[in-house]
């Protein structure tokens, strides 16, 4: 074994009689990664790490998972799952093999031979991006870094971020990109509840911080993931993720405005884009909805046009759909509280059921969820809501979205006599598990945001039904 392997944990001071070349560091890494003796680090165990650090770990990496919070690490290190696209049996394996462990001992990442950060991007009230968790997680590198690592980053940003924020953090500590650490970024692209796509068969963006970065970070990324799409730099990849949230948002906005306007029209919205499908070129589907949810969609958008701005440039459509999509809560309480005033009722005292609070289907996930500016229009409207959520057992509010008196909601079993009691009922989220055709045939008032009540599901339901 190379001579360097054995200094790997010596600061750069400690080393100054054996300099590091950029070969030998490249072929190091690369040769620990080939042989599966690279020993892989993920900060941030959520929906991106946790999935990401298993499939490391079922190929044979010994894998840290690094978080704040002590009840994943727990049950974690349990083999118990809590993320839907990873099963408590693949946990539980990784653990037996002793391939995982999780920590919230951070000096651990000095033993780490890749740190890879998957921590949240949130925004702030001003709509610009919270940078403190990556800030964090830099600074927790910075203080156990040692040469002969890789990083890369996987959280969601702004493009500049790797290599205007972690470089110069990482250079602070004299090292040398290229030949004493490798830097790069690679979007993560999860779609939480997808049986089709998940971490092996989603093509993997990479750009370095240099052609070695990429180079070595895109050869880790090849053993678990079948394609890996190498791009020029950070700032391309992170432009990337954006680009490709921010084309959804858009192209949902649209659809969301050609659903009020064909409301307007009276024409069945959802008719239109089945037609409009029927296009073999030119043409995507895009579907409308209460609202646009999840940790990616609603925020990127955001990240693109800040740096834009900062840049002197003014994104008018990236806020236009922005302006429609986060209106939509608002459309959605405007159709239920007309459809009520047919019915000679006022949302103030009305019980309304809310059907699905997760931001998509068959999943737990509530982040960003319109249905949960919709419950905070109605309470404050005086209305007395209530929901149904197979996946999701309690909804609490905070300070960041909360319009009505904030309690706590939980989840109510859908009886005949709940549905039957409802003065309107409120589909945001179309899970499998629901029997729709049930609830046509006990409710009298129905507003449906997903589409997810057919001719076939009506039936001869004597409901009154709203459509988006």
């Amino acid at each position: 074994m190379r001579e360097e392997l054995e200094l790997q944990d010596f600061t750069p001071s400690e080393t100054e009689h054996f300099p590091a070349t950029e070969t030998m560091v490249i072929d190091e890494l690369k040769q620990k990664i080939a042989d599966r003796t690279a020993r892989i680090g993920v900060i941030g165990l959520g929906y991106v790490g946790l999935p990401l650090i298993v499939e490391f770990s079922l190929k044979g990496y010994e894998s840290v998972g690094f978080e704040v919070d002590e009840t994943k690490t727990s049950e974690i290190n349990a083999g118990r799952s809590y993320i839907v696209d990873v099963t408590s049996e693949n946990v539980a394996k990784c653990v037996a093999d002793n391939k995982l462990v999780a920590t919230t001992d951070f000096s651990k990442l000095a033993d780490c031979d890749v740190i890879i950060i998957c921590v949240p991007t949130p925004l702030r009230k001003t709509k610009d991006p919270d940078m403190s968790y990556i800030l964090t997680a830099g600074g927790e590198i910075q203080n156990y870094m040692r040469r002969s690592q890789l990083i890369i980053l996987e959280s969601t940003t702004y493009p500049g971020t790797t290599d205007e924020v972690l470089q110069p953090m990482f250079e602070e500590k004299g090292f040398s990109l290229d030949e004493d650490f490798l830097l790069a970024f690679s979007p993560e692209r999860v779609d939480p509840g997808n049986p089709q796509y998940q971490t092996h068969n989603i093509p993997k963006v990479v750009g370095g911080c240099s052609n070695d970065s990429t180079e070595v970070a895109a050869f880790l990324y090849g053993q678990i993931v079948n394609d890996v799409h190498q791009v020029s730099s950070a700032r391309v990849a992170e432009a990337a993720k954006l680009w490709e949230n921010t084309f959804r948002a858009i192209n949902i906005g649209m659809a969301n405005e050609m659903a009020k306007l064909c409301n307007a029209l009276g024409i069945d919205t959802w008719e239109v884009v089945r037609a409009a499908a029927t296009k073999p070129f030119g043409f995507m589907p895009f579907y409308p909805g209460p609202g646009i949810g999840g940790h990616c969609i609603p925020l990127d958008p955001h990240y693109l046009s800040w740096k834009a701005r900062q840049h002197g440039f003014d994104s008018q459509f990236i806020s236009l759909a922005e302006q429609v999509n986060s209106t939509m809560p608002n459309y959605v309480v405007e159709l239920a509280t007309t459809a009520l005033n047919e019915a000679r009722k006022a949302v103030n005292g009305s019980k309304i059921l809310i059907l699905g609070v997760a931001y998509k289907k068959d999943i737990d996930d509530m982040r960003e969820s319109p249905a949960l500016s919709i419950i905070d229009l109605l309470r404050a409207d005086g209305a007395d809501v209530y929901y149904h959520d197979p996946f999701v057992e309690e909804v609490t509010f905070d300070h960041a979205y909360t319009i009505g008196a904030g309690d706590p909601l939980y989840n109510q079993g859908l009886t005949d006599e709940l549905i039957r009691n409802a003065d309107c009922v409120i589909i945001c989220t179309e899970h499998s598990p629901i029997d729709y055709a049930r609830v046509c045939d006990l409710a009298s008032l129905i507003v449906d945001t997903r589409n997810a009540l057919s001719p076939e599901i009506r039936g001869n339901s004597k409901a009154k039904i709203v459509r988006l």
